[in-house]
């Protein structure tokens, strides 16, 4: 375990990074993320060797932060609400990853393991929602969380201007509605 102040370093890095990446892409000047951090360039390289090592790690802070909203959501609102609001949160995940995309598909073998660490935390998370939104009749059964997540994030896929973020929300609106059509039904 980090000492506090490496950790506090780490966390403001990752939290850096995240911003320029979004902003910038992945091929932001290390300077850039360093100094959004407050911390030194030696810092930044000294927890992050390479590169691939700062994708990697926003990448799974980004999963990690939007699996936790699951069953936050789960236990503050109705089963139907819960799932569409963390279809938006997803929403708002995959605009974050946009910076990261090119990285994550670029086939460096530093990334190999991120889909499945996506799939097999995001999945689950998923599936819990829907399999609530279906038993309450929010949403029809059956639906396959890892085909959901897809279909977000092809919807969710646009250039990084506002309007753009705010027409995937009401995409990703109407693909819930989909959702809702033959709940309850045998």
């Amino acid at each position: 375990m980090p000492r506090v102040d490496a950790q506090r370093n780490i966390d403001a890095l990752v939290e850096a990074a995240k911003q320029e990446f979004a902003a910038s892409g992945v091929d932001v000047n290390v300077r850039a993320i360093a100094a959004r951090a407050g911390v030194g360039t030696a810092t930044l390289y000294r927890h992050f060797p390479l590169r691939s090592d700062l994708v990697a790690a926003v990448f799974r802070r980004e999963v990690d932060a939007c699996v936790a909203e699951a069953p936050r959501l789960a236990a503050s609102h109705a089963p139907g609400e819960a799932l569409e609001l963390w279809l938006q949160r997803y929403t708002e995940f995959v605009a974050t990853k946009r910076g990261l995309a090119a990285a994550l598909h670029s086939g460096d073998p530093a990334f190999n393991g991120l889909r499945a660490y996506f799939e097999d935390s995001a999945g689950p998370a998923l599936r819990t929602l829907l399999e609530a939104a279906a038993a309450a009749g929010a949403v029809r059964s059956g639906v396959d969380p890892l085909d959901l997540l897809g279909a977000v994030s092809n919807l969710s896929v646009s250039s990084p201007r506002t309007e753009d973020a705010a027409r995937a929300h009401r995409m990703v609106a109407l693909l819930v509605d989909g959702l809702r059509y033959g709940a309850g039904s045998p």
